[in-house]
């Protein structure tokens, strides 16, 4: 059984899980940020501590890959980095917009059977991150940076559900107004989500060197006068 830490950090909350098996054994979250520099590192000393405590030796660390917030995603990266190298740890790459549809494919019943999955995480103004994903996570769309208006998703909405989730689907409610769209509210990344999308990988092998690994970051980060960084 893996011992796996997960440190999310792609958007505006931050978290870090440890599981066991397969299973979220302990995790701390922040949802009220931006303060992943300040947050971020003390919720993974305490993940670590209790491990280390509990003589639990861990495998690997999984971190977000984004898309999503330039600096919050390189503050994950870091100590992502910094514990694998510290302890000689294998690491592991998540999809964001992925680990977004965890909670709703394994805890909601009442969405339909044949509903495709858009995942949207803020970008600024009108513009989102976004893909679309089947049930078994099969990717129907490739990730993209798109700015929304009323024809977005047009083609896939006229052919069935699609659920619409994340920071950049609450902002798009006024404006996605087929009646083929559904809205599911407070669905953020957290890192007890990304538990299931970390074995998968570490079963198939599926790891990144850690040197060389970097976030997907999508866009060139554009400094702006004035902006609050994570």
């Amino acid at each position: 059984m893996s011992v796996v830490v997960c440190i999310e950090s792609s958007t505006r909350a931050c978290s870090v899980a440890l599981s066991e098996g397969g299973q979220c054994i302990c995790d701390r979250e922040l949802r009220d940020g931006p303060s992943h520099a300040t947050a971020l590192a003390p919720m993974l000393d305490e993940v670590v501590s209790m491990a280390d405590s509990h003589a639990i030796p861990i495998d690997a660390v999984a971190v977000s890959q984004g898309p999503g917030s330039y600096t919050g995603l390189r503050i994950g990266a870091s100590l992502a980095k910094g514990l694998c190298y510290g302890r000689g740890l294998k690491l592991v790459g998540v999809d964001t917009l992925k680990t977004l549809c965890v909670p709703l494919l394994l805890y909601r019943d009442d969405l339909p059977e044949d509903a495709l999955f858009c995942p949207m995480i803020d970008a600024r103004r009108m513009e989102v991150y976004m893909a679309l994903y089947d049930r078994s996570l099969r990717e129907v769309k490739p990730t993209s940076a798109v700015v929304v208006d009323g024809g977005t998703l047009d083609e896939w909405l006229e052919r069935g559900p699609v659920v619409l989730f994340g920071d950049g689907a609450s902002k798009c409610r006024g404006v996605l107004t087929h009646r083929n769209a559904i809205f599911v509210d407070d669905v953020v990344p957290l890192a007890k989500n990304m538990v299931p999308l970390a074995e998968l990988q570490l079963a198939c092998g599926r790891t990144v060197d850690v040197a060389s690994f970097e976030p997907f970051y999508l866009k060139e980060f554009v400094p702006t006068v004035g902006r609050r960084l994570l």
